[in-house]
């Protein structure tokens, strides 16, 4: 994808602060971190959505995560490190890595009370939807 803000930076095309890179991947810092230390993982093979990306990057992107969240933990002396794919701002599969604290009082997700039926009706559409 040739304008894909992601593309350009797995090409080396658009500055960013480098925290690991080899052939098939590249993580950097957010440019709008959560925390300090907040990364950003990326493949550099464009795939919009993580359901769209093919399995071994999937596996490989998760290894190296895995990886960089023992290095943010011991280097940034944070309790854990939050994982999130979301992935709408930017129309690339990658992964959030946030180094954060047991007390620093971020914000969670909101959550919702629904009711049995709610429940029942998505167990029922996710799981005969599962091939």
């Amino acid at each position: 994808m040739d304008n894909c803000i992601f593309c350009k930076i797995g090409r080396g095309e658009i500055p960013h602060s480098k925290v690991y890179e080899d052939s098939n991947f590249i993580a950097f810092l957010d440019i709008n971190p959560v925390n300090k230390g907040h990364t950003l993982v990326i493949p550099k093979k464009h795939s919009t959505w993580m359901h769209d990306t093919e399995d071994e990057i999937i596996e490989e992107i998760f290894k190296i995560s895995k990886k960089i969240m023992r290095a943010m933990i011991k280097g940034l002396l944070c309790d854990y490190v939050q994982v999130t794919v979301i992935g709408k701002d930017i129309p690339h599969f990658h992964i959030h890595l946030i180094p954060r604290h047991l007390d620093d009082n971020l914000p969670q997700y909101s959550t919702q009370t629904l009711s049995k039926e709610e429940n029942l009706d998505a167990v029922e559409k996710i799981s005969k939807n599962i091939i």
